[in-house]
């Protein structure tokens, strides 16, 4: 059975109970939505972050309270190693995260953890989770029910919704991800896009060893195991499951279906990389 643990090492994850034992991969997206809406968020009630409209000035969030960040020095350094560095007359404030100026936040069940950075017009619709020292690129669009583990970046112009990432998975620029799970240090190239929705009415189903499974859903976009990269301009049809360390060639369709551990998915076929 193509489970979690057929693709994913979930032992520093934060939120392994998405995952249930013995089930299919992609029922963890079933319960995202109950999980989500179950979680207990702490962002703070405060002026200086207000509700559907772009931030006036930069603010700092740090142990528990909303800072200005004028009068704080900020060092905007590589967010996901832990670059992201802000100070108080010297002091390191450690853990703080910043939402720049320009950036929107629709709703208050949305969870930062420490060290995180959201750029200038970032468009953030609750509810979402952003793990520690993750990055929300300019321009990125999170529409809702995405969860983030740490040292993730989502970025320019990428847009997420009711998906999940789990720790160093990088979806940098211009992608689309819809019900859709990243594994661990998985990394999509510019242009990347998971279609979530078949043409023909009904479930997405995979053809998984000759058998063909319906997932029910309706709505199913891909599935990447842990290290697995997409390159430039590649796209995946619904129901798309790419195991552990594969690579999906720029410009290239994937298949919907299971493509095993080490796949090379190139224009003209595909084969196990050896």
């Amino acid at each position: 059975m193509l489970t979690a643990a057929t693709l994913f090492d979930l032992s520093s994850f934060g939120h392994p109970q998405l995952f249930v034992d013995g089930a299919y991969v992609w029922t963890a997206l079933n319960g995202l939505k109950r999980y989500m809406n179950d979680f207990p968020y702490t962002l703070p009630e405060d002026p200086l972050l207000p509700q559907g409209v772009p931030l006036a000035a930069p603010v700092v969030l740090h142990g528990g309270k909303v800072l200005a960040a004028d009068g704080l020095q900020i060092h905007y350094g590589d967010t996901t190693r832990g670059g992201l560095i802000v100070r108080d007359s010297g002091e390191i404030l450690a853990g703080a995260t910043v939402i720049m100026a320009g950036a929107v936040l629709l709703g208050r069940e949305i969870e930062f953890g420490g060290g995180v950075l959201v750029e200038s017009g970032a468009m953030i619709k609750a509810p979402t989770i952003i793990g520690e020292m993750s990055e929300v690129r300019q321009g990125a669009y999170l529409r809702g029910y995405c969860l983030a583990g740490r040292r993730c970046i989502l970025g320019h112009a990428t847009e997420v919704k009711h998906s999940i990432f789990l720790d160093d998975a990088k979806a940098g620029h211009f992608a689309y991800l819809g019900d859709s799970i990243l594994g661990a240090g998985t990394n999509l190239g510019a242009g990347t896009k998971f279609a979530n929705l078949r043409f023909l009415p009904g479930n997405v189903t995979l053809r998984i060893n000759g058998d063909r499974i319906d997932t029910g859903r309706r709505k199913l976009g891909a599935i990447l195991g842990d290290n697995t990269q997409t390159g430039c301009n590649s796209v995946t049809n619904p129901g798309t499951i790419l195991g552990r360390n594969c690579v999906l060639m720029p410009n290239t369709t994937a298949p919907s279906g299971y493509h095993s551990e080490g796949t090379l998915i190139s224009p003209k076929s595909y084969r196990r990389s050896g």
